[in-house]
């Protein structure tokens, strides 16, 4: 089923270079990219964005994480895009996440680890709606 979801380089990603390696996996899998920008985080976005985490523990370091540089923000399109590129992004903990894997592959830290992607078609839809307006989505 054709979707849309919302990923993001990290700072720690773009800092490292990584961000043609990341791109590159995502289109030589046959996704589409149909939105991308490089941007900040604001604090109001990372609250946004993060609002599930605001009250837990380690949110003020998490914060502290996205503000510190730019990432890049890109609208992927394809057939069960959520599933297929939370696989290929690896688990969160990168201890976990298999080699192979973006995080596998490049991931030393579970905070600093390269690359967000909504969950869910109903995460990706405010996700992608809190970074790109529908004129800036291409398709």
């Amino acid at each position: 089923m054709k979707q849309r979801t919302l990923l993001f380089v990290k700072p720690d990603g773009v800092r490292r270079g990584l961000i043609g390696e990341i791109i590159g996996r995502i289109e030589r899998k046959g996704l589409r990219i149909v939105a991308m920008k490089m941007l900040r985080f604001t604090p109001e976005l990372a609250r946004k964005h993060y609002e599930e985490h605001v009250s837990k523990p380690f949110y003020p370091a998490l914060e502290e994480f996205v503000l510190s540089g730019p990432v890049v923000a890109m609208v992927v399109e394809g057939d069960d895009v959520i599933e297929l590129t939370r696989a290929m992004m690896g688990k969160t903990r990168h201890t976990e996440a298999a080699p192979g894997t973006i995080r596998g592959d490049f991931a030393f830290s579970t905070t600093e680890n390269l690359i967000h992607g909504s969950d869910s078609p109903a995460r990706a839809e405010i996700e992608i709606a809190n970074f790109f307006t529908d004129a800036e989505i291409v398709g």
